[in-house]
């Protein structure tokens, strides 16, 4: 039998047993570093001084873009946290220092401020980008664990992480210290953002697609307006009601004043009680429910969605100061994937 004929066995991990003492291990290993790193966050909030908010005063007044930048490890942790702040209102990029000495450079414009990632602040990597902020006297924020680095040197700024072990045994592969510089760029993003009033609306502008985006959008993205609206005046006959109902394909109708305030609604549920004879000789205001729920065109997709599934109603007028310039109903929240 040739060796591609062969069948090949793959045990899952939960069919590889192993001795208790060797599975206890793997608990501690790992409960060590998930400790080490909480410590490393611990001790960087404590550690946050006037430094900080220098660092965000800078970043808050360019009118450029924020760069971000960092070699091997720091870099990954950089690009995330370029990817933070585009997101939540402060236009950034990440830029590799090794692109940089062969072009990039000319990407970081005077108008920028940069923020460098290095553990050790002595990455050989990065010189050429740190002297071009002298050079065009680009405001430089350096993240480092190192306060006497060549990095924190050159640094308007230097916010220094504070000496907490890495997680690895040996003390080399970059564990703590990244965390602790994801940490620190998150806390920067969102003190920024908490600067800058950014709102759930413009939060939404940036984020767009998948559920983060649908749950964000707002009733008068979804909602029907104009000729859409079923409503009818208080004198109408029921018979005008149910087929303004029946024609609109909402299972309601709303009611409105002499002046177009919405008074009251008509509902599947009102239509089968006062079922009868009579029921269609009598007045739209003989029987709509006065003052239903309604909701506001600002009011998120979501909390429409939540109103509906908690009174068990399955359309919301929307008003403006009391007269209807909306509907909306609970299949449009669901096919725009509000959930």
């Amino acid at each position: 039998m040739s060796l591609t004929q062969k069948r090949v066995k793959v045990l899952t991990s939960s069919q590889i047993k192993k001795p208790a003492t060797e599975t206890n291990t793997d608990f501690e290993s790992a409960s060590r570093v998930l400790s080490l790193e909480a410590d490393g966050i611990r001790a960087l909030s404590k550690s946050l001084d006037d430094k900080f908010s220098g660092a965000l005063g800078i970043l808050a007044a360019v009118t450029g873009r924020v760069i971000v930048t960092g070699m091997g490890k720091s870099g990954h942790i950089a690009r995330k946290i370029a990817a933070t702040l585009a997101s939540t209102g402060t236009p950034a990029y990440f830029v590799h220092p090794g692109e940089a000495s062969h072009g990039d450079l000319g990407m970081i414009t005077s108008d920028d401020a940069v923020i460098a990632l290095s553990n050790s602040g002595n990455t050989q990597e990065l010189n050429d980008l740190l002297e071009y902020t002298k050079r065009f006297a680009i405001p430089l924020i350096a993240i480092t664990a190192r306060a006497h680095s060549i990095m924190a040197e050159f640094a308007d700024i230097a916010l220094i992480l504070p000496p907490v072990p890495e997680g690895c045994p040996m003390g080399l592969a970059p564990t703590t210290s990244t965390t602790m510089q994801l940490a620190l760029g998150d806390a920067i993003a969102v003190a920024l953002l908490e600067r800058r009033g950014f709102s759930p609306t413009d939060f939404q502008v940036f984020h767009p697609g998948g559920q983060l985006g649908s749950s964000l959008q707002r009733v008068a993205d979804l909602m029907h307006r104009g000729g859409d609206i079923p409503v009818v005046s208080q004198s109408a006959r029921m018979s005008d009601a149910v087929l303004a109902m029946t024609r609109k394909h909402f299972g309601c109708v709303g009611i409105v004043d002499d002046d177009g305030n919405l008074s009251g609604v008509i509902t599947d549920g009102d239509l089968r009680r006062h079922m009868g004879d009579t029921m269609l000789t009598l007045r739209a205001v003989d029987v709509m429910t006065a003052d239903p729920q309604t909701i506001r065109d600002s009011a998120l997709a979501a909390e429409a969605l939540a109103l509906m599934n908690d009174r068990a109603i399955t359309s919301l007028f929307v008003l403006e100061e009391r007269r209807p310039i909306g509907i909306l109903h609970i299949h449009d929240c669901l096919r725009a994937g509000i959930r």
